[in-house]
């Protein structure tokens, strides 16, 4: 029987014709962010719907805020956000390599060589690359994880930026890092102010909220006590059904006034019972009992978000509960310091407990550029942590690649078949990202690739990339040019599986869409 009737609602493309639309959307998505590659990379200007504007060179920022309607590309933007999630930089590489590993595999389809040889040529490279990998990895110390840091910021702003964002980052992942260097990053908090020099941003032990007790005749320091976290309030319940009352007499009214009160004031005797000293909830807290919380020495604060109330659960090994009534002594935490602060005339609330917090204050002199600093410090955390966890790098500048490469065409050598060119074509495309580098830097991308091949042979070292201040290879351990080896790992990784899961479709069906016809207005009655 005819398919006709099955896929009459639908445009299909098929075999050759649909690979190479394919290729050529994973491509125009690989060139649109090319260009950002490196410290020399330029900015993209983004503008949404609304007209608000947005300058960054982060490559997943640009191609999550673009609208793409591709499905191929939006595979490649789901690469990049693993990227991104997993490893926290590479995320332009990713992309470039997944679309230069496709460009390859087109050249050899073109030669007649089957996507299925391609794909099982392109996983024998990734296997043999991830077995390479140990051989160019370095042991990293205090000086060299700065350097990292730094690196990872290539083409983010400027140089002593850059010092000062690396700087507090590393010193914030060493704050929440636990014996066994484990890492929980939600321990750490950003707040971003408008106002002040990048160089101004800092990291406070502790976690850090933009907040101020309720009274300032209540205590402003307290020490070594014990702390109640609320997903309520301390305030008087609103009648939730409609409910007359016939009052009767004047005294009825007060009556009911002070047997609410008397509630609250049993709330506060519960609280002094379990030896809390310092209570947060999310709501509010009644005016009527401000004066008897000051008065029982209990410092308080409302209307704490419940993700910082969450983060205060954990750093001092509190329960969050729902209420007052419903808590128990198990649910209450320890904190070492509670006090209020104040910082460029702005109030902060800092809490210290056993559960290790930090806070990092990050600055910029306008709305733009705070955006900028806090996704650069967002990538700066995501490396740090790796450093701290691992501690193993590798050297920038594309020396890694091109020694991957290097190894993998010797290997290619002992592959008999066709699965031989598709190893090559491998090793061709992790070559592009010393290319891209050079070409964003106004440098000859071929003379130079040639450059650092030649000296990485000529001598025996894998530490050889290319220096884009002067154009020349040069030693990039020297340079401080180094970046943790998780990065390489997970974009390597991540694109030779969208690249292989692109390979494979030989079949594209699109659903037809009908237009519709909007709903009328109704009339008005």
């Amino acid at each position: 029987m005819s398919e006709a009737p099955i896929l009459k609602d639908t445009t299909r493309s098929s075999g050759r014709e649909a690979l190479q639309k394919n290729i050529q959307a994973a491509m125009a998505l690989s060139e649109a962010i090319r260009s950002t590659l490196g410290p020399k990379g330029l900015d993209k200007l983004l503008i949404d719907d609304e007209g608000r504007t947005l300058v960054t060179n982060d490559g997943v920022t640009v191609l999550e805020t673009a609208k793409v309607e591709h499905p191929v590309a939006k595979m490649m933007i789901n690469a990049s956000s693993t990227q991104d999630r997993i490893a926290k930089d590479g995320t332009t590489s990713t992309v470039i390599l997944a679309g230069e590993l496709l460009q390859n595999a087109w050249q050899l389809i073109l030669q007649g060589i089957h996507p299925s040889t391609i794909a099982r040529g392109y996983r024998k490279s990734e296997q043999y690359i991830l077995e390479c990998l140990p051989q160019i990895i370095l042991e990293s110390d205090e000086e060299i994880r700065k350097n990292v840091v730094k690196t990872s910021l290539a083409g983010k702003g400027y140089n002593s930026m850059q010092e000062v964002i690396a700087s507090v980052s590393l010193e914030a992942v060493k704050m929440v890092a636990e014996t066994n260097h484990s890492v929980d990053v939600s321990k750490i908090k950003l707040i971003s102010q408008t106002g002040g020099k990048v160089e101004d941003s800092r990291v406070f032990r502790g976690l850090m909220l933009p907040k101020k007790r309720i009274s300032s005749e209540m205590e402003k320091e307290l020490v070594n006590g014990k702390i109640l976290l609320v997903d309520g309030g301390l305030e008087k319940k609103n009648v939730s059904t409609d409910l007359k009352l016939n009052v009767t007499s004047v005294g009825i009214l007060e009556s009911f006034r002070q047997e609410e009160r008397k509630l609250l004031f049993e709330q506060v005797d519960k609280m002094i019972e379990h030896g809390v000293t310092v209570f947060a909830c999310r709501e509010s807290i009644d005016d009527d009992v401000k004066n008897y919380l000051t008065k029982v020495g209990i410092q308080a604060f409302r209307r704490v978000s419940r993700s910082d109330l969450n983060m205060l659960a954990r750093v001092c090994g509190a329960r969050l509960v729902n209420s007052i009534q419903a808590s128990s002594k198990n649910d209450v935490g320890d904190y070492n310091i509670s006090k209020n602060v104040t910082i460029d005339g702005k109030d902060f609330w800092v809490v210290e407990g056993n559960g290790r917090a930090a806070t990092i204050v990050a600055k910029g002199s306008t709305v733009d550029i705070v955006g900028e600093v806090e996704r650069c410090f967002d990538d700066s955390l995501g490396v740090s942590v790796q450093l701290v966890e691992d501690g193993m790098v590798v050297c920038g500048g594309g020396a890694s690649y091109v020694a991957l490469a290097r190894r993998l065409r010797r290997y290619a050598e002992t592959i008999p078949g066709r699965e031989q060119l598709a190893i090559e074509a491998y090793a061709d495309a992790i070559e592009v990202i010393v290319r891209v580098l050079a070409e964003n830097a106004g440098i000859d991308p071929i003379s130079t690739l040639l450059d650092v091949v030649a000296e990485q042979t000529n001598t025996d070292s894998d530490q050889i990339g290319i220096d884009l201040t002067t154009g020349k290879p040069e030693n990039m351990v020297k340079l401080g040019i180094l970046e943790p080896q998780g990065i390489i790992k997970q974009a390597l990784v991540g694109a030779t599986e969208v690249a292989i899961s692109i390979l494979r479709i030989d079949d594209v069906l699109w659903a037809k869409q009908e237009m519709a016809i909007p709903d009328l207005p109704e009339d008005d009655m």
